[in-house]
């Protein structure tokens, strides 16, 4: 027996019944959801980080479906978000010019 106690999408369960497997899943309350979606973003970065460059955009694609979710938990239309994002955006730039600060003498 393989122990994951993780998050996972909602399909799964199906995907595993349909290969014969046997497993344990419950519901979260809302704040263990919260909690185990944060938990689940730092292990897509994970992932992301340890990637084969052929596998880096399927991680990106993990990491943007665990912010999707967060958003709707947190009653955020992606809309909106996007809106957050330009704003930031016009505000302190995007990383188009590749810039990185050394230091800084105060």
């Amino acid at each position: 027996m393989i122990v994951y106690n993780k998050l996972i999408r909602d399909k799964i369960p199906q995907i595993m019944k349909e290969k014969g497997k046997e497993f344990t899943v419950h519901k979260l309350s809302n704040e263990q959801f919260e909690t185990e979606l944060k938990n689940k973003l730092s292990e897509e970065l994970q992932e992301f980080n340890q990637a084969t460059p052929q596998e880096e955009i399927e991680e990106l694609a993990d990491m943007v479906e665990v912010i999707y979710a967060y958003l709707k938990y947190k009653g955020v239309s992606i809309n909106e978000f996007e809106k957050i994002r330009l704003n930031k955006q016009e505000k302190r730039g995007g990383f188009e010019e590749k810039l990185f600060l050394v230091d800084v003498k105060e």
